[in-house]
């Protein structure tokens, strides 16, 4: 009878563990990816007008975002009018000036989405950080009466906060500084997904 009651404790603390994790798996939440670059387009107006721009001195360009949500970026994403076998993409912290992480993708099709997915980098909620890409190519994107953008711009849960570009040589990684407001050189763009 001793063992019995031993063995049944035995099985009743199992079960009881086993019940407790399964409830825990079925809390868990797993959000959707998001790539904000369409959203912000479209919110901006610079989905209106693009011109490829081919071999037009090398500058570091892109935007700045606050995700609104703490996240992760799990790929990259480019396009743009020419083929690259190193672009390089940058991801920065803004406070600080300093680089978080660079990519190299290759993009071996002018004009097609290249996308390279990445160890996860994780984001702060109403961190500020800057996305950017070392070329001499882009897709310059504005309205058609050339008018500027209000910003920030919401993108799901990335808020865009600017767009800005220095000039640069392929070997240098610079912080852009030159702000503008009448265009988006791109496209590039991540994806993003909410962790908490």
């Amino acid at each position: 009878m001793k063992s019995f009651k031993t063995i049944f404790t035995i099985l009743t603390v199992a079960l009881l563990t086993f019940s407790c994790s399964s409830d825990d798996d079925k809390d868990k939440v797993t959000y959707n990816e998001e790539n904000p670059l369409d959203a912000y387009m479209a919110a901006s107006g610079f989905s209106q007008k693009a011109v490829d721009v081919k071999n037009s001195g090398i500058y570091e360009y892109g935007f700045s975002f606050k995700p609104t949500v703490t996240g992760k970026i799990k790929s990259l994403m480019v396009k743009i009018p020419d083929v690259n076998s190193a672009l390089r993409i940058t991801l920065w912290d803004v406070a600080t000036k300093t680089v978080i992480k660079s990519e190299t993708l290759n993009v071996a099709t002018a004009n097609v989405t290249v996308e390279k997915t990445i160890s996860p980098i994780a984001l702060t909620k109403d961190k500020e950080y800057f996305f950017t890409v070392n070329s001499d190519d882009w897709i310059n994107r504005t309205k058609t009466d050339g008018s500027a953008a209000t910003y920030p711009i919401v993108a799901g849960n990335i808020t865009i906060t600017g767009y800005a570009y220095i000039s640069s040589t392929a070997a240098e990684t610079i912080f852009p500084t030159n702000a503008r407001n009448t265009y988006y050189a791109g496209d590039i763009t991540f994806k993003f997904q909410q962790t908490e």
